[in-house]
């Protein structure tokens, strides 16, 4: 059987933060979603676009997710490389980080299809090409350089890629922009980016935006310093998290008025909102979790967080959405069509957390 003293994590609250983040994607916006239109009224006028993402500026809940795994990416750097970094054979630490990148990049280009649609239709820059790529970069930044040089190095990322979108010219329009398609990052991706762009000739997981979401993933990495630091109180700890987060979304919020907040081009302000949020959130499950020890509630998470690339890769092979209207024989949604929607997505979250459960109990962890 589960039991939440198995778990061999340090802290619940990481893997319990990384279930959140799968379970957004592994169905849960469906559900809400499906609750929010049988609701109507405020839910589905205010909330429900919460699970969208923004058409181009902007910020809402769902777009936390991508920045949310760059954090808990950045999180893992530190737990799985601090131990090695003492080691004098450099050479083995680099490999495994390699391995890793190779193995996330090849992963994602499977996502995407491989070369079923031919080698044109080969993606080259996804959600975990990206993964694998800030994970490189960070990596490499971990090992090298101290506390010091990575906050110089995350600065140095921000306040660079505001200067270059800001002040420099874009080609073809002769003056800076943040429109769609008339930015640096779009331009880049059209030039120097081949084979499939998810949006056209350009994509939102392209070359440029990578340097600031390698900023995400460094936020990612203070945190674990932060959890770590033996010499700081627990409670001390979850009040930085949550008060140090609050404050960069404001910032973030703030440099938007120059330099808005968008996604798809991973702006300097979007990496402050969306990793100001993480630390939120980090902050309150470490506070109910490993201060308060309130846990049973989190079993969910825990069987989703364990497993969490695995488990990304199987959503794209297994349509739990179809297996989950074949199972309840919602196909033609009998009663209303809201009732419906709420009666399939809640089967096939069902379905879902029951495979998760099951590669918990049986102690089926997949380590990328």
């Amino acid at each position: 059987m589960e039991n939440i003293e198995s778990i061999k994590q340090r802290h619940l609250s990481v893997d319990v933060l990384r279930g959140f983040t799968m379970f957004w994607i592994m169905g849960g916006d469906n559900f809400f979603r499906a609750l929010f239109r049988l609701f109507g009224g405020p839910f589905e006028k205010y909330l429900e676009p919460q699970l969208d993402h923004v058409a181009w500026e902007g910020f809402h809940f769902y777009d936390l997710i991508f920045p949310l795994f760059e954090f808990i990416i950045g999180m893992s750097i530190v737990f799985s490389l601090q131990k090695l970094i003492g080691s004098p054979d450099k050479r083995a630490l680099y490999l495994r980080i390699i391995k890793r990148f190779l193995l996330l990049y090849f992963l994602g280009i499977i996502y995407y299809g491989g070369i079923s649609q031919g080698v044109d239709g080969i993606r080259l820059m996804g959600v975990l090409q990206r993964l694998a790529l800030t994970y490189l970069f960070t990596s490499i930044l971990f090992i090298h350089l101290r506390l010091r040089g990575l906050i110089t190095a995350f600065a140095l990322l921000l306040i660079g890629y505001w200067a270059w979108l800001t002040f420099v010219p874009v080609p073809g329009l002769g003056e800076p922009s943040f429109a769609m398609g008339q930015n640096w990052a779009n331009w880049i991706d059209k030039m120097y980016l081949p084979l499939f762009k998810w949006n056209g000739d350009w994509d939102p997981e392209g070359l440029l935006g990578t340097l600031p979401a390698i900023g995400s993933c460094l936020l990612g990495v203070f945190a674990s310093f932060l959890l770590l630091n033996k010499n700081i109180e627990s409670m001390k700890k979850a009040g930085y998290f949550i008060g140090g987060g609050i404050a960069m979304v404001i910032v973030g919020y703030v440099w938007g008025i120059q330099f808005p907040v968008i996604k798809s081009i991973w702006t300097s302000t979007y990496v402050l909102v969306g990793g100001g949020y993480s630390f939120v959130l980090l902050g309150v499950f470490y506070l109910v979790l490993d201060i308060w020890k309130v846990q049973k509630w989190a079993l969910p998470f825990i069987w989703l967080g364990v497993n969490p690339i695995a488990i990304y890769m199987i959503w794209n092979v297994l349509n739990f959405n179809h297996l989950a209207h074949r199972f309840a024989g919602l196909k033609e949604y009998y009663f209303n069509e809201n009732i419906g929607f709420v009666c399939g997505t809640t089967v096939a979250l069902t379905l879902v957390l029951a495979f998760v459960r099951f590669l918990y109990n049986r102690r089926i962890f997949i380590k990328i």
